[in-house]
C-alpha cells in the first residue's frame, strides 16, 4: 500500500519541482542512488520498469527508502497497462507514471488514490488524461516539443499541471526554460546519473547533482 496519498505526493513533487528517473538491475545500487538522491534534496523519485525482475528490486528499494529515507515518495515509470500498475501498488508504488495515456491505468490508480502521471502528446490528449483524473500530465518526449509546447498550452488551460521527462538537463539554463514555460515539475534521468558515475559509485556527484538543479528550480521559480 502507498505510504503517502495523491494529495501528499503531489505536494512533495510541486515543492521540489523535480522527480529522478532512473532504473538499475542491483538493488544495492539502486538504494544507493535513493540515498543520494535523498541527501540532495530530493523527495519524489521515479523507479522505472525497465529490465527483468525490475518489480523485485522495486520491493526492495521501497523497504529500503522507508526505513533511510523516511519523506521519500517511491514511485514507479514506464508503466502502460493497468495489470502492472496494480502489481507495483500492491508493492507499496506512490505514483505511476507511463509513456503514454492508458484510461485504465488511470481507473486502477484511482481506486487507492495513487496519482497517475500519463505521457501525453497533445493538448487533446492531456485534456483527456484530466478528466478521467490525472492531476498531473507528463509531455514526453520532452526534447521532441521543447518549452515552447508547454506555454502554448497553459495559455488555454492554465489549471493544467504539467512534468517535462526526455531530454532534461540539470543546467541553469535548461531548467529555467522549463521552470518559465510553466511546468509544475520536471523528470531527469541519464543527466542526473551518468554512468561512469554510477560505475564509480559517486555518489557525492550525485547529491550534489540533485542539490544543484533544485537550487536552479527554485530560482527560476522565484
Amino acid at each position: 500500500m502507498a505510504k503517502f496519498d495523491k494529495i501528499a505526493v503531489l505536494d512533495k513533487i510541486g515543492s521540489t519541482g523535480m522527480v529522478p528517473v532512473f532504473y538499475h538491475k542491483d538493488a544495492e545500487v539502486a538504494k544507493k542512488v535513493v540515498k543520494a538522491c535523498y541527501d540532495g534534496g530530493v523527495r519524489a523519485f521515479e523507479f522505472t520498469n525497465r529490465g527483468d525482475f525490475a518489480q523485485e528490486v522495486f520491493a526492495e528499494i521501497v523497504k529500503f527508502a522507508a526505513k533511510e529515507c523516511p519523506d521519500m515518495a517511491m514511485g514507479i515509470g514506464s508503466i502502460v497497462d493497468p495489470a502492472t500498475a496494480a502489481l507495483y501498488i500492491q508493492l507499496g508504488a506512490n505514483f505511476v507514471v507511463g509513456p503514454l495515456f492508458n484510461p485504465e491505468i488511470a481507473k486502477v490508480c484511482n481506486r487507492r488514490l495513487v496519482p497517475y502521471t500519463p505521457g501525453c502528446g497533445s493538448v487533446s490528449e492531456v485534456g483527456f488524461a484530466q478528466e478521467v483524473g490525472c492531476d498531473l500530465c507528463k509531455v514526453f518526449p520532452g526534447d521532441v516539443y521543447g518549452p515552447n509546447f508547454v506555454k502554448g498550452l497553459m495559455a488555454p488551460m492554465a489549471w493544467s499541471k504539467l512534468m517535462v521527462t526526455g531530454g532534461v538537463e540539470p543546467t541553469k539554463e535548461n531548467l529555467t526554460a522549463w521552470i518559465k514555460a510553466g511546468v509544475f515539475c520536471v523528470g531527469m534521468g541519464s543527466k542526473l546519473f551518468p554512468k561512469d558515475k554510477v560505475a564509480a559509485e559517486d555518489w557525492a556527484y550525485v547529491t550534489a547533482k540533485c542539490a544543484e538543479a533544485l537550487g536552479y528550480i527554485a530560482e527560476a521559480r522565484k
